[in-house]
């Protein structure tokens, strides 16, 4: 969460030459007098009266010594001044890019304190440049537009691409301040055995582990509450070619998906390019990329084997003990189980072996205004 101060920060800056005409008027010096006296010509410093000219450091040096002014203060003032024309023509156009803001949850980025309030469609826009970290439109659509391109042709993308890129640059955020080691395919794989374990275990102490384990292996495992027009249960990119990041929405607030989405993610880190960046948009979904289609086969057969489901599945008897048995034999979650028995549509969804699973809940203040 980014911490926000407040700061003052007039809407005006003194031209150093109002400063300079001011002095001289108070020692009584011509200006002629005074271009004498630091060997520079009448028009230079005419033209810094005017602000036509800045102040450069040897001038400022110069008028140091004549008017008794460190040099410094003559430095920053001509830089104060610089400063604020230049905020000033970036707020005209900043004003451009202000139908742009408003395709983005701003309120909802306000209420997770990720960025302050704006004080005004100007403001929102730098905000939100600010949050996204580049300099302009330009350089947003470089860095997020060409990035959607990987995502938006999925034949079942149905989020919004700016609230989505939101999204995404929240679990960016949270990778960035992760510490990983370098990324080793063979560490992560043993990570993610162990991570199998711990679906058994209560979800908070679980993922921090998990993370622990991601870490270690060169993994950032960023848990971000999806925002608004997000339909998606998780994300996999790589921020470096040393670390990837496995971004998780949590979505369906329910442990068997929680845990499917993590595997599925983990299956385009391990066998998938580094260049791309892989939506998990809807599981349920049959319309699938091929990639999505080889990350759900490995996540579904690492969590159980191809052998050990038919044998389970070939008696057609899924009660909650019986779950419940094989499951403690699996060494996984119950609710995988379930789950995954609705998926193949051998039980319904609405069952009342649904207790087996895990409802999650999110402890945080992001929904308070």
């Amino acid at each position: 969460m980014t911490t926000h101060t407040n700061q003052y920060k007039p809407d005006y800056a003194v031209p150093p030459g109002w400063v300079l005409k001011d002095h001289l008027e108070t020692w009584g010096i011509s200006q002629a007098e005074f271009a004498r006296r630091c060997g520079r010509s009448p028009k230079l410093i005419s033209e810094i009266i005017s602000g036509i000219a800045p102040i450069a450091p040897e001038t400022a040096l110069q008028f140091e010594k004549v008017l008794n002014l460190a040099a410094s203060v003559w430095i920053g003032i001509e830089a104060d001044y610089q400063l604020h024309k230049a905020q000033e023509a970036e707020a005209k156009k900043l004003a451009d890019y202000i139908q742009w803001s408003k395709r983005f949850p701003i309120r909802e980025l306000v209420n997770r304190g990720e960025i302050g309030r704006p004080l005004s469609d100007v403001d929102a826009v730098s905000k939100l440049l600010f949050f996204f970290g580049v300099a302009s439109l330009d350089s947003w659509e470089d860095k997020y537009g060409t990035a959607n391109i990987a995502y938006r042709h999925s034949p079942s993308f149905n989020s919004d691409e700016s609230a989505l890129a939101t999204w995404l640059r929240l679990g960016e955020i949270q990778a960035m301040r992760e510490e990983c080691a370098d990324y080793n395919q063979s560490n992560f794989k043993h990570a993610l055995r162990q991570i199998r374990q711990l679906t058994r275990t209560p979800i908070a102490e679980a993922l921090e582990e998990a993370k622990r384990l991601c870490n270690n292996s060169g993994v950032a495992l960023a848990i971000v509450k999806p925002l608004p027009k997000t339909a998606l249960s998780g994300a996999a990119w790589w921020l470096s070619a040393r670390k990837a990041v496995i971004q998780l929405s949590v979505r369906h607030l329910i442990d068997d998906q929680l845990w499917f989405s993590l595997f599925h993610e983990a299956a385009h880190i391990l066998f998938h390019s580094k260049k791309d960046v892989y939506i998990n948009v809807n599981l349920n979904n049959k319309k699938i990329t091929k990639l999505d289609g080889e990350a759900d086969k490995w996540a579904t057969d690492f969590l159980i084997s191809r052998h050990d489901w038919r044998e389970f599945t070939k008696s057609f008897k899924f009660s909650a003990s019986i779950i419940q048995q094989f499951a403690e034999e699996q060494g996984i979650a119950p609710g995988i189980i379930v789950g995954r028995l609705q998926h193949e549509h051998r039980i319904p969804w609405k069952s009342h072996l649904n207790r087996l699973k895990v409802r999650l809940q999110w402890t945080d203040n992001t929904d308070k205004d």
